[in-house]
């Protein structure tokens, strides 16, 4: 059978590898209780351990004893975009049309659907090195490129003007930020996004930011949308993090007005529509319990970060920029290896944690640097901390 050529650009999620490596070691005696053996604590994966709010599991179980289960309009249910419209209102002190929002099936179907409208072969989108590795497999997909840019520590690991007009070409169609980022979780700082966006809408470009981190922000400085500066701006969004809906994949984009009849005209062909009952349930996360919820949430996630980023430290896996949002922490293990690799594999069989290795984010830091995800509960992240202890000295 013959391939489409696109797949040479697509490299493998080295992240869901990793698990499936751990998840094999996992099921072995050495990490059975019963047998005396050491249980795997996960430290890799992105998904909050809360799950979704009550008022949301409710709102989907009344959903389904309605009936409710039919088609919606491609661009999602009226009352949850002017929820979401809202939302942005109460959050953030945004005026943001409802007919500017479009909910999808996860923040992934609103990434390819943006690509889609705007990109094609031949065309480049400057992105930081590093990066969410699908976001730039969302490019690719479309016949693009994703030219990724290094950034440094001294930098946030993000991307700045400077950088962005430096390697601005004539092939550039704009750029592809997240703030806070994945892997790091750093942000952009306001002035300095608004600077990159200055300087995209200058060339002709289109600035597309993914926020689906954004509502977990730990720092004031940090937590503006970029949707404050201007509707040319592209911002994707999710129910998965903040929200805590990850299994239900439900996103949202938020788009200049040109772009909505567009993007829904490729919603209609690609997917219908997103899940009924997701979005049924989604209202019920702007609810004030929910909300109120959302936020003891995110103040535990502080404390965690709080705890695991000088415990690192500690431990000789330095993190050389403390996470201001999401729930990453982006470690320096070269003291102990050269390969963080190797060092996340061995950590895996020694240690019985899995953590992740830099490869998927990018090739600048992917030796040097892993991903560790404090989205577990503090008595693993304790846990994890003492056997890493033992086996690092």
């Amino acid at each position: 059978m013959r391939l489409a050529g696109r797949l040479e650009h697509i490299e493998p999620f080295y992240v869901m590898e990793c698990a499936k490596a751990a998840e094999a070691i996992a099921r072995s005696p050495e990490c059975d209780p019963a047998r005396g053996g050491e249980r795997m604590i996960f430290l890799n994966i992105g998904e909050p351990d809360f799950g979704a709010a009550p008022l949301v599991r409710e709102a989907a179980a009344a959903c389904l004893r309605a009936g409710r289960t039919a088609y919606t309009q491609a661009t999602g249910v009226p009352a949850l975009r002017e929820a979401i419209a809202a939302w942005y209102g109460q959050r953030f002190g945004l005026a943001v049309d409802p007919a500017r929002i479009v909910v999808t099936a996860g923040a992934s179907a609103a990434l390819q659907l943006v690509c889609l409208a705007l990109f094609e072969a031949g065309d480049e989108v400057l992105m930081p090195d590093p990066c969410y590795p699908c976001n730039r497999h969302f490019v690719a997909a479309t016949g693009a490129s994703a030219r990724l840019l290094r950034a440094d520590a001294a930098a946030r690991f993000q991307l700045d003007a400077a950088a962005v007009g430096a390697a601005w070409n004539a092939h550039t169609r704009g750029v592809l930020l997240a703030t806070p980022s994945n892997p790091t979780g750093t942000s952009i700082a306001p002035a300095e996004m608004a600077a990159i966006a200055e300087l995209v809408r200058a060339r002709g470009g289109v600035t597309i930011v993914d926020e689906i981190y954004l509502g977990l922000g730990f720092d004031a400085a940090y937590g503006a949308s970029a949707l404050a500066l201007g509707e040319d701006i592209v911002s994707v969004n999710s129910f998965s993090k903040y929200f805590g809906m990850t299994g239900w994949r439900l996103g949202w984009l938020v788009l200049p007005p040109a772009l909505v009849e567009p993007v829904e005209r490729l919603a209609q062909n690609l997917y219908i529509c997103p899940s009924t009952i997701a979005q049924e349930a989604a209202l019920a996360c702007f609810e004030p319990e929910s909300i109120a919820e959302y936020e003891r949430r995110r103040a535990e996630l502080k404390r965690r970060r709080d705890y695991i980023v000088p415990a690192l430290e500690a431990l000789g896996l330095p993190v050389p920029v403390a996470p201001d949002g999401a729930f990453y922490a982006w470690a320096d293990c070269s003291r102990h290896d050269p390969s963080s690799w190797n060092f996340c594999l061995d950590m895996t069989r020694r240690a019985h944690v899995v953590l992740t290795p830099g490869r998927d984010f990018g090739p600048a830091l992917a030796e040097r640097f892993l991903r560790l995800s404090f989205a577990s509960s503090m008595e693993h992240l304790h846990e994890a901390v003492a056997r890493l202890g033992r086996e690092l000295g």
